[in-house]
């Protein structure tokens, strides 16, 4: 029986992607690069804010120095990234009943932890959680939800990771979890299923129950 719940958070616990595309912009505009539409920010997030910018870029000789618009991109972001984030509708009364299911729960992301925290506090209150911050690989090696089950008390095999892009299916079957992949995120199911998603969820409000399921079947590990 699976006892904890890890949430990756863009794509899947908070629509960040308009702060995103505004903080990408914003980045590439004082390097006088050309902007890139929402939809192409949307498939460049999963990876990290320096692969981000790095798909961002043009890719021409003349690029600026990515660490450069990289520093750009994260003090607009810090500064910006709850001007339309929210929580995808069902969001917050699925981690509630999931509570009081008696789940436990953390977050793992590899946005910057600065901001992983911030949006945190802001929309999940004590969650724990945790982001990119130099001291720990991003995912998808399993680091992050390694620690996160360790804090939780909870063996990995005994957690079920959550999560909407290719990057989620390979963090969980790194660190030896069950997966369920979301369809509401940056991803669709087709990139998903190749990358080797067997288990879905088709909405917030379906999630207390695809994960009860999940929770009681005999899942070989990082399945």
């Amino acid at each position: 029986m699976k006892q904890a719940v890890i949430w990756d958070l863009d794509g899947t616990l908070l629509d960040t992607l308009a702060d995103l595309h505004a903080a990408v912009n914003h980045a590439l505009d004082q390097f006088q690069c050309p902007s890139r539409t929402i939809d192409e920010v949307r498939r460049f997030v999963g990876s990290g804010a320096g692969i981000l910018i790095r798909r961002a870029l043009p890719g021409l000789p003349t690029d600026p120095p990515e660490e450069a618009v990289l520093s750009e991109f994260r003090a607009y972001y810090n500064t910006h990234c709850q001007n339309a984030t929210h929580p995808y509708p069902g969001i917050i009364g699925a981690l509630a009943t999931l509570a009081q299911q008696g789940y436990k729960m953390a977050v793992v992301s590899n946005k910057p932890d600065t901001a992983v925290k911030a949006l945190c506090r802001s929309y999940f209150g004590n969650l724990p959680a945790w982001g990119e911050a130099g001291d720990c690989p991003r995912k998808p090696a399993p680091d992050l939800p390694l620690r996160a089950a360790q804090t939780l008390g909870v063996a990995p095999w005994n957690c079920i990771y959550v999560g909407d892009s290719e990057v989620d299916v390979a963090t969980a079957k790194n660190a030896g979890m069950a997966c369920l992949s979301v369809l509401w995120g940056f991803r669709d199911r087709q990139i998903l299923e190749q990358a080797g998603a067997k288990y879905f969820c088709a909405s917030p409000a379906e999630l207390p129950s695809c994960i009860e399921s999940l929770a009681t079947q005999e899942i070989s590990h990082g399945q």
